[in-house]
Parts: structure tokens; sequence; C-alpha cells
């Protein structure tokens, strides 16, 4: 792994992490503060600003778009669309513990279809590292578990579609070689769409007031504005995440940053916080840690593997060895692989 690539990967995920608890702190001025409870409409405004931010981008020459399959990233948009409705109805209809549940189960989730699907290895140690960190969000976030049918299935769906639609967001990239930014502004729209067309019922569904009907005062407006722009780089450094490590990484990352929220929920707002909060939030800070030490070595015994000289091995087992490595590389470009 270069030095490069670290450092760019460092940089999404500093990115990722800035910029989410940036709009997590916009977002809940807009909702609490000024009462603009709107959430699933405000998202589809989100990918809205994002796709025209990256069409000036594109024809201001930053990137270049690249084609692909028409089906695959209509299926795509439509399929990340529904998730973060779904994610939304789940919070609606469950108790706030049990959605931070939900939460929780993408990992362990997550895992299991890479495992089965992907045939992709996952260590004891990683194994490990993600429990110490699931069980610390969970003494942090977790409060109450109230379970009903309707929420139940609302949550399931949820963390189907969101698990899938973060694992198609890695696949694609490898498998079609194309970047995150031209990833997301080819399926931006259609997250964008089906958001839009069904933002405003779901909405009402859940607060029982219309998003026409609100009063769209200047505090309001320059909060939506803000929470747009905000977005704009949350959606890009999503995409280049999971593009550049995996969808785990990206789960872990968002355990992060919902500790930094706790933390800056307490230290900046005055949010009730006690020494549960606190423990468990180290517990998660461990099993983070935990797991990038255990990613990196790894990363490192792979990429140790990969620069073995060939001529350290005998001439009869030379030719076979360059077959399997090729078969390896085909396999990767292809998204049947995914490494951290």
């Amino acid at each position: 792994m270069s030095a490069g690539f670290q450092l760019g990967v460092i940089g999404s995920l500093a990115l990722s992490v800035a910029s989410s608890v940036a709009i997590v702190i916009c977002n809940k001025a807009l909702i609490s503060t000024l009462g603009f409870p709107f959430a699933t409409t405000l998202t589809s405004w989100h990918l809205m600003v994002t796709f025209c931010t990256l069409h000036v981008a594109q024809r201001l020459h930053f990137f270049e778009p690249k084609a692909i399959d028409g089906q695959t990233v209509i299926l795509f948009g439509l399929l990340n669309g529904t998730s973060i409705g779904l994610l939304n109805l789940s919070l609606g209809f469950n108790s706030i513990g049990f959605y931070q549940m939900t939460k929780l189960a993408i990992i362990p989730f997550t895992v299991l279809l890479e495992t089965i699907f992907l045939k992709k290895r996952f260590s004891e140690s990683i194994k490990l590292s993600l429990l110490v960190l699931l069980l610390g969000v969970g003494i942090a976030s977790v409060t109450d578990l109230k379970l009903n049918l309707l929420g139940s299935v609302l949550s399931g769906l949820a963390i189907a579609t969101t698990c899938v639609g973060q694992i198609l967001t890695n696949t694609i990239q490898k498998r079609l070689k194309v970047s995150s930014t031209q990833l997301l502004y080819q399926s931006a729209p259609y997250q964008a769409a089906i958001l839009f067309a069904t933002g405003p019922f779901v909405d009402q569904l859940l607060t029982n007031r219309s998003v026409f009907a609100h009063k769209y005062s200047a505090p309001v407006l320059g909060f939506i504005v803000l929470s747009c722009l905000i977005a704009v780089s949350v959606n890009f450094s999503t995409f280049l995440v999971i593009g550049t490590t995996s969808p785990v990484t990206y789960q872990v990352l968002g355990h992060l940053k919902t500790c930094l929220v706790l933390s800056f929920g307490y230290t900046l707002l005055h949010d009730p916080f006690t020494l549960r909060n606190a423990l468990g939030i180290l517990i998660a800070i461990f099993g983070m840690a935990l797991y990038s030490y255990f990613s990196v070595r790894e990363g490192k015994k792979k990429s140790a593997n990969d620069a073995l000289p060939v001529s350290q091995m005998p001439d009869k087992e030379a030719e076979p060895l360059l077959a399997t490595k090729d078969s390896n590389d085909t396999k990767k470009a292809n998204g049947l692989s995914h490494d951290c």
C-alpha cells in the first residue's frame, strides 16, 4: 500500500467525520431549534444539490464523467434512496433505543453478507474489535428497547437495503473501475427522485405536518441552504470512503461519528451526559483503535505477500504463480474480492 494511497484514505476518513459531525449539528439546529422536522424531504434536497454541484464540476473539467450501464445505476440509486427512507421510517416507528440497535446491526449483517456472497474472510481479531466497538456504542447510545411489529419489519428492511447498498457502492466502483465522484454523479438523481416523490408523504406520516404548509422564515432557509452545502461533502466522502476502504470500515467510522456527536452535544450544547455515556464512548473508541490496528497490520501482511519476488520461488513454480497472481488481480478488478 503506497504512502500516497494511505494519505488519500486518511484524508477521506477525516473529511467524512468532519462533514458528518457538521451536518448533524446543523440539522439538529434546523429540526430541534427552528422546528423543521422534514428529514426525508431535506435529504432529497441534499442529493439534488449534490448532483447540481457535481454537474457544474464536470462541466468545469474537475472530473470526467463515465457512462455506467443504465439499469445498474438506476437500480443502485433507487436502492440507496429507499434505504434512506426506510431508516427514517424506522426511527419514526421505533423507540430511539431500538433505532440505535438497528444501526448497530448493520455491521454484523454486512460482515455476514460479504462472508456468504463475496467469500470475504474476516479474521478473529477483526471480529473481536468489531464486537468491542458495538458493545461500547450500545452502552453509550442504547436506552429503551420497545418493540413493535411494524417497527421491527421496517428496521429489518432498512438494515438489508443499507447493507446491500453499501456493498454495491464498493463493488460497482471496483468492478466498473469508476471513481466515487463518477458513481455519485450518475446515481444521485435517482436517489433524489425517489426521496423527492416519497419524502413529503413519509414526513407527513411521521410528523402529522406538511412540508408544503411550513412557514419558511429566513433562518430556516439559511440553515436549509447550509445543510445542503455540507451534504455535498457528506455524500462525496461517503462514496469515497466506501470505495477506498470497505462497507464495514465505513460503518465503524459512522460509530465514531456517533461518539463525537454525543461528546459535542455534551460540551457545546450541554445535552444530558451520564457516566454510562462516557464509559460506552471510551469502550467504543478502544474498539475502533483495535479495528484500525488489526486492519493496518493485516493490510501490511497482504502487501508483503503480494510483493514477494517471483525469483525467490523455484523456476518450475514461477509460471503457475504468475498465473495465480493475474487471476487474483482480475477478481479484484471485477469486484469479487474486497479487502480493507
